[in-house]
């Protein structure tokens, strides 16, 4: 068995979990954490970042020993556009409100795909800003205004 770590998917899927825990406790690591009872605020990233280091080990070591290839190829124009959605949610919901800013942040990452259709692109987000209005604003009272000015 030759081990091809380059394009193994499980492998880097598995570094890329263990990865993200790692950050999560790197960041942690000076906010007191507290008992299981009375938690700190660095109980609950601490322990996500355990589990996800946990999690990404197991999914690393699956990869080496059940070797399944990565396919297809990288999309540079998801690259570039993936992260600016992720911006322009930012900066509209600074100027404009929630409602904009998740219109904005949805049709942004949509552009980033190959098959991009408007009429399906603004019922899914019609449907996710609905939603979340709903669990965000109206069901956890997090303190977001709508639409600017009103």
């Amino acid at each position: 068995m030759k081990l091809t770590l380059r394009s193994n998917k499980d492998f880097w899927a598995g570094l890329m979990f263990a990865g993200t825990g790692a950050g999560a406790m790197f960041v942690a690591r000076t906010y007191p954490v507290g008992t299981t009872l009375r938690m700190g605020p660095g109980y609950f990233p601490s322990l996500l970042g355990l589990i996800l280091i946990c999690f990404g080990l197991y999914i690393m070591v699956r990869g080496l020993r059940k070797v399944e290839m990565i396919k297809g190829h990288w999309s540079i124009r998801a690259l570039i556009i993936l992260p600016l959605s992720v911006v322009a949610f930012g900066v509209t919901m600074e100027l404009a409100g929630f409602i904009p800013a998740l219109f904005a942040g949805i049709f942004v990452s949509a552009v980033s795909g190959r098959e991009f259709k408007f009429k399906e692109v603004l019922l899914l987000a019609v449907l996710l800003t609905a939603l979340s209005v709903s669990l965000f604003i109206w069901g956890l009272g997090l303190p977001y205004q709508l639409i600017k000015g009103f």
